[in-house]
Order: structure tokens, then sequence, then C-alpha cells
């Protein structure tokens, strides 16, 4: 594991290639991120980026998603996958956020995850982005990234990753750092074809593939 200096050497040189650390899900709402982030499930982002722009003019209010037939719903989310499942879960979930809570995007862990549809990943997500709180999105960059540098010990379980990344983030960078760690992934530290030779984290990486 990395001692304190090592985790904020890591944390810095993200900042300095990242310094805009931004969810690539498009929305204006609250809970138009929450609904992508479902989309978002064995689907890429710019999919569900190119899908929702109609989705939500089609049904441009909370309350018109929960009066939505799930049917009519997949039709405009056919092309991100299952969506027979996730346009249930979100007609669902636009329910439980009107009835339950008055709307609103609920900013705990235990209220987010009670909604149908919704994991720890994706309340994490609405925590940091949202809510502007600690959050640990544990996808599978972060479980892949975190376990070659050796910020954790390599397991696969994100509910294992998470509980040892909140031992060595502050909780402050935590947010952010998960968004690095999506753009890192994409850019440089690949599943199957890292860029080791060019990986500015090389000499702090535990696992370099190459």
């Amino acid at each position: 594991m990395k001692t304190e200096s090592q985790v904020r050497d890591i944390i810095e040189t993200l900042k300095s290639i990242y310094p805009d650390a931004l969810c690539s899900l498009q929305y204006d709402k609250d809970y138009e991120l929450l609904f992508a982030v479902r989309l978002s499930a064995q689907c890429t982002d710019e999919r569900v980026n190119r899908v929702t722009p109609a989705l939500y003019a089609r049904f441009p209010t909370l309350e018109s998603f929960a009066e939505a037939n799930p049917k009519e719903v997949g039709e405009y989310i056919h092309s991100c996958g299952f969506f027979n499942g996730k346009s249930r879960d979100i007609v669902a979930c636009a329910k439980a956020l009107i009835e339950r809570h008055g709307g609103k995007v609920p900013d705990t862990m235990e209220a987010l995850t009670a909604l149908p549809g919704v994991g720890r990943k994706t309340a994490n997500l609405i925590l940091g982005d949202v809510h502007g709180k600690p959050a640990y999105v544990c996808d599978t960059h972060c479980i892949r990234i975190t376990g070659r540098l050796g910020l954790t010990d390599g397991s696969k379980d994100p509910v294992k990753v998470e509980r040892q990344l909140r031992e060595v983030l502050p909780p402050e960078e935590s947010s952010n750092f998960c968004h690095r760690m999506v753009l890192f992934g994409r850019d440089t530290c690949a599943a199957r074809t890292p860029k080791c030779d060019a990986c500015p984290l090389r000499h702090l990486c535990d696992n370099p593939q190459t």
C-alpha cells in the first residue's frame, strides 16, 4: 500500500493532467444525472449523451417521467441496451423521488440506494457531483487503476475497493479523484493495452504492465 506522500503525489499528478475533473454525462437537472447513470450501465457515456436530449425533451419534468409508460421510455433509450429494465427503473425512480422526497434527489447513501435501480456507485456519484459530499465512485476504471497503483489490494469487489479508498484518499479529493481515474483509464491506463512507457505515474505504480 502507498504512503501518504505517495498518495499525494498521485493526486497532484492527476490534477495537473486533468484540472477539470468533470463527469462526462451531460445533464441540467439533478434527477437527469441520476437517470443518465442508470442508462450508462453496460453502455458508454457517449451513447447516453446522444440519447438523453430527445428523452428529456419528451419528458421535460420529473412528473412527466413518473406518469410515463415504461414502454415509451424504452423506445427513446433502446440503443443503450437493457432498455426494458432501465425504463422501468427510471419511471419507478421518478415516482419514488416525488412520493418519498418531494421531487428532490436525496443526499444520503441510505436514501439513494433505496431508490429503484440505484446502487452504491450511482449513489456515490450523486453525493459527489450533486451534493458536493465525499464520494468514492468505484467503476471499472477506478477498480483497475487503483489496484495497479497499489492504492488498494487489487480486489475487484467494488465495496471492498470503496472501503480501502476511504482509508487512503482525503475526503475532499475523493470525488474528483474518481473522475480523473475514468479519464486516465481512457487515455493511458487501459485494461488491455496500457501505455506504461508513457505513463506519468509509472514510478508510483506497483504493477506496470509493460
